[in-house]
């Protein structure tokens, strides 16, 4: 891959550049020189775009994509194609299939479709066989295959035994322990926040407890285990604390939370939208508050658009019946622009990357060139012809977004939006 850019202006604090516009000469996939203007004698191919922006490329890690065994909601072709239009390079796809990815095969399986696309895709293995939460899957096959964590997706591990094995046997060879934050029996048969709406509605509450039971719990698991932990999607205010607690005892702890419980309350619940039925359920303008401050200061490691596509068969329906879950590629960076400065919202969509084992590649020369290109300043309202998943289950439909993504250069390969 040989290329040129042309005036881009780079955000990246890890590059010598940072906070300049220059030219990026790119030959066989290296940078090999960043000027203020660069000739093009060789006739390379030249990518310039109105407002060019760069960055190190985008990371998200939480995504699903259906395959194997729910392609009616999208394939691992067409969810890479959706993460490259989006503006990532690479993703950490979940176990959310069926069969789960709970074997070295089925590692195998997915890192075999992925392969030979600009975006990598990072597999989660299943925490537990089939994701049932009764016996441990074979993690250690997995993570020698390729999977980069383990995770039953929004199924919290209920028996505290089993959560303490999974830390003591993956710290063996430097796993990555992911655990859903809810306790079921204090969740119950919720569908929403237990708060004023959904009692105003009529609709069954899950209360902020069982998220913070479950957080916890595990804590406490990974103070006595001494373990690798990511707990997944947190949405509460107490979560939060808790969390600031267990870091200043310097337990080895991460968490995410999900674009969605950065940007709803439960408010707009009201006339029950399945597309906003997620799981955390949306909370209180208190719980976003305190998430949106420990992502500035660093308390919430990373911020994932939690990409769940669902078929129509399963979203429109009655809201206690749906199922839960929202796409969230295709609007994360206009998303989180309308929550953060564009130097943040870069930040919070290239953090995360060591934790599950990527190394950063800063936009310097003899570097690779793995990047996103984007225009930060335009305003848009979100729609479906802004989809490229195959379901259209989008949360964010009819709201108004700021940037714009021109595509990404990732893996020796340029996939720009046309």
């Amino acid at each position: 891959m040989n290329i040129l850019i042309k005036s881009a202006s780079i955000i990246d604090s890890k590059s010598e550049f940072h906070n300049t516009t220059q030219d990026i000469l790119v030959e066989n996939g290296v940078i090999t020189q960043i000027a203020n203007s660069i000739k093009n004698p060789k006739n390379y191919q030249e990518i310039a775009f109105e407002n060019l922006h760069i960055s190190q490329g985008w990371f998200d890690s939480s995504v699903c994509f259906g395959e194997p065994g729910f392609e009616e909601r999208d394939t691992i072709v067409n969810g890479l194609k959706t993460a490259a239009a989006s503006g990532f390079t690479t993703v950490a796809m979940n176990a959310h299939t069926h069969p789960a990815i709970d074997s070295n095969s089925n590692v195998t399986f997915v890192n075999s479709k992925a392969a030979n696309h600009a975006v990598t895709l990072l597999p989660i293995g299943a925490l537990t066989a089939c994701s049932k939460g009764e016996d441990l899957a074979e993690l250690y096959d997995m993570n020698t295959a390729g999977a980069v964590a383990f995770y039953d997706y929004k199924k919290p591990i209920v028996n505290p035994n089993l959560m303490k094995i999974a830390l003591q046997y993956a710290s063996n060879f430097d796993g990555l322990v992911c655990s859903f934050p809810q306790e079921n029996r204090i969740a119950g048969n919720g569908v929403v926040n237990e708060h004023i709406i959904s009692t105003r509605l009529g609709l069954k509450g899950i209360p902020a407890l069982a998220e913070e039971m479950q957080v916890a719990r595990d804590l406490f698991l990974l103070e006595y285990t001494g373990g690798k932990l990511h707990i997944p999607t947190i949405s509460t205010a107490k979560s939060v604390d808790l969390i600031r607690d267990a870091k200043k005892k310097k337990l080895d702890i991460t968490c995410s939370v999900a674009i969605h419980n950065l940007y709803f309350t439960d408010a707009v619940l009201t006339d029950f939208n399945t597309h906003f039925k997620v799981l955390p359920p949306l909370r209180t303008q208190t719980d976003i508050d305190a998430l949106v401050e420990a992502v500035k200061d660093g308390t919430i490691d990373m911020v994932t658009s939690d990409h769940n596509p669902i078929d129509i068969e399963h979203k429109k329906i009655e809201f206690d019946y749906a199922a839960y879950g929202s796409i969230g590629l295709e609007s994360a960076f206009g998303a989180l622009q309308t929550i953060f400065t564009t130097k943040k919202t870069i930040d919070i969509l290239t953090k995360g990357k060591m934790r599950f084992g990527i190394e950063p590649t800063p936009i310097n020369i003899g570097n690779k060139l793995n990047i996103t290109l984007f225009n930060p300043d335009i305003k848009y309202t979100f729609t479906l012809k802004h989809i490229v998943s195959k379901s259209k289950n989008a949360i964010f439909e009819n709201e108004t977004l700021k940037g714009n993504v021109y595509g990404i250069i990732s893996n020796n390969k340029v996939s720009l939006n046309s």
